[in-house]
């Protein structure tokens, strides 16, 4: 038989298409052409697939051999082709049977032996198999990662040859069953017992820890602020499945290693500040996942954050507000999720001393207000909370707060029951609701909103900020344990946000 065909997917962002593989052998001078949109790198596919063929001890056919990559119009990309398509061929030329190939999908990277080589998108691939039922074979290195869907069969293969012995019925390949502790997470090292005083600051990022509230902290240096933000992930519940599969797709397709010991952990991503727009909302001829699509249902770091190019920050007030990130480019639009918290730490002027009273500061109005502007009004409108860190006492910081410090793990049993009181509720985080929702969940007395009406009018906020204060009024009222908003929830709520007219 001279036709032949076999299953593998593409990756287009977190999707995986199902891409067909069609081979024809045809009487004339010998050559191997591959059609259907490839990339380079697919492209490069038929020197490595000949010389796998070969080493593996087949004939590479001296035929006419086209290599058709169906639907035509999505374009391929990586090594990921490699193993189909020398099955097709081995197929078309009778070298393995034909007819379970069908049953099967397969994806991998050949080298020159025949050894098959890991590939990125195993687990989006795996996702997309779970409707097909067809088994799954793709490199040993991939089988821990896409068998975190359990739903799907998989097949780990080390080399070509297990892949054509598996087909010929001589040595089947088994089905990979990982073992129980495949996804437990890793303990947090990081606790914020570690840290000396900042009860205040400890308090905001409880809050913003059981609604998912932005937070933006302004303090002079050596007070704690990156410190207390790497313990924010110790608070956090862990992932539920759904939203680790697909924080853990994200990964899979990028350039970081997903550790399946830790896929229900939150990510917590702490860009550099010279990061550019790319680096930080993804792009690329072929879009890649930025710093904020990896931060998804995870924590974003932003420290110095004036230290970033404006242009940069900037490109941060669309995914905030709409959970999502789109990169548009002339033949297609990419899509990636990032539904990230945002944290932030800066400086109160360029010395970082303005206020504090162990140093003088040395800059003058003129350079506290241009470093301020760096921030502009509608990125800071998106920020749910502003707190300052104030530098603690020298006797506080070597003894501690009397009683001791609260570890991680109790304020992390609060933020759990504050937040399993709004999903209960609402069925979703208060930092998700929408404004219908804000009307039905967040009502307060009438004198409670003339008081808001009046804040709203003295620091100039606007119609974003009303609803931002109104959603953390309600976290702090789940913290509370009341069904409804108090006085003392609001005034809270608002005293998180006198940096409005400051940093402007």
């Amino acid at each position: 038989m001279s036709l032949a065909t076999t299953l593998t997917r593409s990756s287009t962002g977190i999707n995986a298409p199902l891409v067909t593989v069609e081979a024809h052998l045809a009487n004339g001078l010998p050559s191997l052409n591959i059609v259907g949109l490839p990339e380079a790198a697919v492209k490069e596919s038929k020197d490595r697939v000949r010389s796998a063929i070969l080493n593996c001890q087949f004939e590479f056919p001296a035929k006419r051999i086209t290599i058709n990559l169906a639907p035509a119009d999505l374009p391929k990309e990586g090594g990921r082709f490699d193993l189909p398509i020398a099955l097709s061929i081995l197929a078309a030329s009778g070298q393995i049977p034909n007819d379970k190939l069908l049953d099967y999908e397969f994806l991998g990277e050949l080298s020159l032996s025949g050894e098959l080589r890991a590939i990125k998108g195993a687990l989006p691939t795996a996702i997309a198999c779970q409707t097909s039922h067809r088994t799954l074979c793709l490199p040993t290195h991939n089988q821990h990662e896409a068998a975190l869907i359990s739903s799907v069969d998989i097949i780990g293969a080390p080399h070509l040859l297990a892949v054509c012995s598996h087909l010929h019925g001589q040595q089947e390949l088994p089905l990979f069953k990982p073992k129980n502790d495949v996804t437990s997470p890793s303990i947090n090292t990081l606790d914020f017992s570690d840290v000396h005083g900042q009860q205040h600051t400890k308090r905001a990022l409880e809050i913003a820890a059981a609604g998912r509230h932005s937070l933006l902290m302004l303090g002079p240096p050596g007070t704690g602020k990156s410190m207390l933000a790497a313990r924010l992930p110790s608070i956090l519940p862990l992932l539920s499945e759904e939203e680790a599969i697909e924080t853990a797709s994200i990964y899979s397709i990028s350039q970081h290693n997903l550790d399946t010991h830790q896929w229900r952990m939150p990510p917590f991503r702490s860009p550099h500040h010279s990061a550019s727009s790319v680096a930080l909302v993804g792009g690329g001829s072929s879009p890649k996942p930025g710093e904020v699509s990896l931060a998804h249902h995870g924590v974003l770091f932003l420290d110095e954050l004036p230290e970033f190019d404006r242009k940069v920050l900037e490109v941060l007030r669309e995914p905030i507000e709409n959970g999502k990130i789109s990169i548009s480019r002339a033949n297609h639009q990419t899509e990636f999720p990032a539904r990230f918290q945002l944290i932030a730490a800066m400086n109160p002027c360029p010395c970082g001393y303005l206020g504090d009273t162990s140093q003088r500061c040395q800059c003058n109005p003129v350079q506290i207000s241009r470093y301020r502007n760096k921030i502009s009004g509608p990125l800071l409108d998106r920020i749910d909370m502003h707190i300052e860190v104030p530098r603690i006492s020298s006797e506080m910081l070597r003894k501690g707060t009397n009683g001791g410090e609260q570890s991680s793990a109790q304020i992390a049993l609060r933020v759990h029951h504050s937040q399993i009181k709004a999903l209960k509720r609402q069925g979703q985080l208060n930092e998700l609701l929408s404004t219908a929702q804000i009307k039905q969940h967040c009502q307060i007395s009438d004198e409670d909103h003339q008081l808001l009406e009046q804040a709203i009018e003295k620091l100039g906020l606007s119609h974003r900020a009303y609803h931002r204060i109104l959603r953390v009024s309600r976290t702090i009222a789940d913290m509370d344990h009341q069904t409804n908003i108090q006085r003392h929830h609001l005034t809270e709520a608002l005293s998180y946000r006198r940096m409005d007219k400051r940093v402007t």
